[in-house]
């Protein structure tokens, strides 16, 4: 059957669904370049005015997985499995949880992106690391995962190409926020990464792209519907990211923070209850454990004995990276020129704080992209940052400052002085880092 592209944005501007050989169809046209990017911008746009079934999300999702290479693990005996965060501020849960998950029996290709406005990339955390290749040919990123056990890299250049164009019209027609756009275009990139289980970490508050938790749940629910409609068996599980995740905030210092986690030296309650969560439903999800209990005590055996640790460090060699690196990190990451201290004009309780204006601020030290070809400087950020909860004075700071020079300093201390909010009486609202589980 021959379909017009016009007639299909027309099914579509009047509220019809669409069948999946019509969706098929136009993300070939998308892919090949015979459908016009102003036809794409119309669909995206009757998309998100409009919506999509479940099975239409899941034809689109499909589709725009199979508009490349798919990756599949023949030679693996084991359960190949991901995460996904929908990005904050701190976040370092990636650089930890992979190695975690390899020391425990399964196997963990994690195709991760770079900075999104506010919010910081795993890719950037791991271009501060001398010689580690983020972009390696697809042998060496297999090699690695079949005989490490896990590989963290960016997104070759054939993996869901559909997606990287209609997110490049949607990113200037002002369709970025359909949920169910936002849910092909995360799933159809993890999916052809071949995976058998996958664990979405959905971010919700201030420093979120989903600030609301109905929001934020409803973005949850798509993902898991679709993804398990697809084939790949998926829960989520929403995370608070009212606060800063961990005590540091950048790209080298996020690093520095993993290797301790992986070590157990100034391990953060909050982000090794996050990071415990999500390890956790990732094996009790790939059958590496009976239930949450098994799980739990297979990830503190994994820690305890330096297994994790040793997989990080095996995967940072296997990439490019030092053989002693998790021996000597302070050796090789950036440091910055400035690295001084910020008190608090009067001391009290840390009660709130502008989380997402935290993240822009890395942008202003140069941790975080205006444009997207700029060269990062990967030593800047903030270290020993303060959690809501924390009494700060003269001696307990709200943050170390990591910058290129004085200037550039201030004003990152004028910025989170005025991020943070201090009161006299001891905040009584409590931020449960682990919100709800969807599955």
């Amino acid at each position: 059957m021959t379909y017009l592209p016009q007639e299909i944005i027309r099914k579509k501007r009047d509220k019809h669904a669409l069948s999946a050989e019509e969706i098929e169809f136009f993300v070939k046209g998308v892919t090949d370049g015979s459908i016009a990017d102003a036809q794409t911008a119309a669909l995206t746009m009757a998309i998100f005015l409009n919506g999509f079934s479940r099975a239409e999300t899941v034809a689109l999702t499909l589709n725009m997985r199979d508009s490349g290479d798919v990756l599949q693990w023949p030679d693996i005996n084991g359960p190949v499995v991901d995460k996904h965060s929908s990005g904050g501020v701190g976040d370092k849960v990636s650089l930890m949880l992979a190695p975690m998950i390899a020391a425990c029996g399964g196997f963990v290709p994690m195709i991760s992106g770079r900075g999104l406005g506010h919010t910081g990339g795993t890719l950037d955390k791991f271009d501060s690391i001398p010689g580690y290749r983020t972009a390696p040919d697809n042998d060496l990123f297999r090699k690695t995962v079949r005989e490490v056990g896990c590989a963290i890299i960016g997104q070759t250049g054939n993996l869901a190409p559909a997606d990287k164009k209609i997110y490049a019209i949607r990113d200037v027609c002002g369709t970025v926020e359909s949920v169910e756009l936002i849910t092909a275009s995360i799933l159809s990139k993890k999916l052809a990464a071949g995976l058998d289980c996958l664990v979405m970490d959905l971010k919700c508050g201030n420093g979120a792209f989903m600030e609301n938790i109905d929001d934020a749940r409803r973005l949850a629910q798509s993902i898991v519907s679709v993804a398990n409609g697809a084939g790949t068996k998926t829960s989520a599980v929403l995370t608070d990211m009212n606060q800063v995740l961990g005590r540091t905030a950048g790209n080298a210092v996020e690093v520095a923070e993993a290797v301790d986690y992986l070590k157990g030296q100034n391990v953060d309650a909050r982000l090794h209850k996050v990071t415990m969560a999500l390890c956790a439903e990732l094996l009790v999800s790939a059958k590496l454990a009976k239930d949450k209990t098994e799980a739990e005590n297979k990830l503190t055996g994994a820690l305890s004995s330096g297994k994790a640790l040793e997989i990080f460090a095996r995967m940072v060699t296997a990439l490019g990276g030092p053989a002693d690196f998790c021996e000597h990190p302070d050796k090789y990451l950036p440091r910055a020129k400035i690295i001084k201290p910020l008190y608090a004009k009067e001391e009290g309780w840390i009660s709130a704080m502008q989380t997402r204006n935290i993240g822009l601020s890395i942008i202003g030290l140069k941790g975080g992209r205006i444009t997207p070809d700029q060269k990062l400087d990967y030593s800047t950020g903030y270290t020993d940052f303060c959690q809501i909860g924390d009494y700060v004075d003269n001696h307990k700071p709200l943050a170390v400052i990591h910058a290129a020079d004085e200037a550039s300093w201030q004003q990152a201390a004028d910025e989170l002085t005025h991020c943070i909010t201090i009161s006299k009486q001891k905040p009584t609202t409590q931020f449960t880092p682990i919100m709800e589980k969807i599955s």
